[in-house]
């Protein structure tokens, strides 16, 4: 077997710390020798890259860091809205289109390193934003803003799409859920240090500090491109490639022809409340206060100890099933949603109590760490070589235009106020149990 002589360095070393079966007896149930043979190298390089995209997230985190930001240089409230919705709604649409320019090329890794480029230089600008809002009236520096997540969410689109692919091309089938459980960990660990330092004053929550955080998380995307560039990928497949209006009238007609793929994006739907119910978290603290710690502090330490204690779980368990991890996320997000929503309705006094929402959304965040890793290893693991792109393409562009609907919560919860709104969430995420159930176990095939 040539991956045998495969020359030991960093990443391959890398490889035999983290995966715990004897890397000369390994075996690849879905990649070519060509492939095999470098595998060790290219798991080591996914790690490291991956982690540093990671890690820019934390020190970036839209819902909190790049929205606290924002709020504290006096950008008006509408240009905090648009954060979430335009970050995760541009980055899923386009990939329909661009899942078919990646299909043309044999060597893909060179998408992944322009989108790491393309997010990294939007954060650094994020960052430089904040250093230099004295020269804007608070409009111009939230159009700015709001441009800098669009551009950002771009390059997380070429990322997002051909991640996957090449993810599929380097790494076997049973492998690829620790590595972004792995890289999951490491980077919740870097977060939940930020949220401590922040929380305990070690380093000062001021609009200078915090915008050189964030150019820092943008400086963690350039050099993750570096790192992702010394993935050694073997030329794929270009034939079947097409382009424009062909191209999404030919992949949308597999929401005819596959039923999993419809139920598949029926249960990311649903699941949506996992990613949509944070800020109404933190809106239900009532926290407002930008130069106070407030709770801002523990709702990062609750964000980042969710993820370093369930990510490398959730990436493991989804090596083995997929399915099962949409089912048990989607059953954890009924009860903190279940239990915020009672409490809003009900019991709207113990909201005082500091704790509690902190706790919950420690419990939802786990829940949606499980639904990231679950619904990204089942897309990959359901499909085969010659397709992979493509559905991971269709499910995110079609979750991504669902998505833009996503504001309708916002004027359900100023009608009906926020316990309505994760009342809502509560019977979505209960539905996806039942949606995922019917999900065929790809792993055990």
């Amino acid at each position: 077997m040539n991956h045998i002589m495969e020359k030991k360095n960093g990443f391959t070393r890398l490889h035999a710390l983290l995966v715990d079966d004897d890397e000369l007896a390994q075996v690849c149930r879905d990649l070519p020798e060509s492939a095999c043979s470098v595998q060790p190298h290219n798991y080591g390089v996914h790690i490291v890259s991956l982690s540093l995209t990671k890690i820019g997230e934390g020190l970036a985190d839209p819902k909190l860091v790049l929205a606290w930001l924002l709020d504290a240089i006096g950008t008006p409230t509408w240009a905090l809205g648009l954060l979430v919705p335009v970050r995760e709604s541009l980055a899923m649409l386009p990939q329909l289109a661009i899942s078919a320019r990646i299909r043309s090329l044999p060597i893909r890794k060179t998408v992944y390193v322009s989108g790491c480029v393309v997010q990294g230089a939007a954060i650094i600008s994020f960052g430089l934003l904040g250093w230099f809002a004295q020269m804007f009236s608070s409009g111009v520096s939230g159009i700015i803003a709001v441009l800098l997540i669009a551009v950002f969410a771009l390059g997380r689109s070429l990322c997002s799409i051909s991640h996957k692919d090449l993810l599929g091309k380097t790494v076997d089938m049973g492998r690829r859920g620790s590595v972004s459980g792995t890289t999951g960990t490491i980077a919740a660990m870097a977060t939940l240090l930020l949220a401590v330092s922040y929380s305990f004053g070690w380093i000062p929550l001021t609009v200078p500090v915090v915008a050189w955080m964030v150019a820092l998380g943008g400086a963690c995307w350039l050099l993750a491109a570096f790192v992702f560039s010394l993935l050694r990928e073997e030329p794929g497949a270009t034939e079947g490639g097409i382009d424009g209006l062909a191209a999404v009238v030919a992949q949308l007609s597999l929401l005819r022809r596959d039923a999993q793929l419809r139920r598949l994006i029926i249960t990311r739907t649903l699941l949506l409340s996992t990613a949509l119910a944070p800020p109404f978290y933190i809106a239900l603290s009532g926290d407002r206060a930008v130069s106070g710690l407030g709770t801002l502090g523990s709702f990062m330490i609750a964000s980042a100890a969710a993820s370093l204690s369930s990510a490398y779980i959730w990436g493991r368990v989804s090596d083995r099933s997929s399915r099962l991890v949409l089912m048990l996320a989607a059953t954890l997000a009924v009860v903190a949603n279940g239990l915020a929503a009672f409490i809003a309705l009900a019991m709207p006094s113990v909201l005082q109590e500091a704790s509690l929402l902190p706790v919950l959304l420690f419990v939802l965040m786990i829940a949606h760490q499980g639904v990231r890793l679950g619904r990204s290893v089942h897309v990959v693991d359901m499909a085969d070589r010659d397709n992979r792109a493509t559905y991971t393409a269709l499910s995110n562009s079609v979750v991504g235009l669902i998505l833009l609907a996503g504001g309708v919560f916002g004027v359900i919860a100023q009608w009906l106020g926020i316990g309505a709104v994760l009342l809502i969430f509560t019977s979505m995420a209960a539905m996806a149990i039942f949606a995922a159930a019917g999900l065929d176990d790809v792993q055990a095939t």
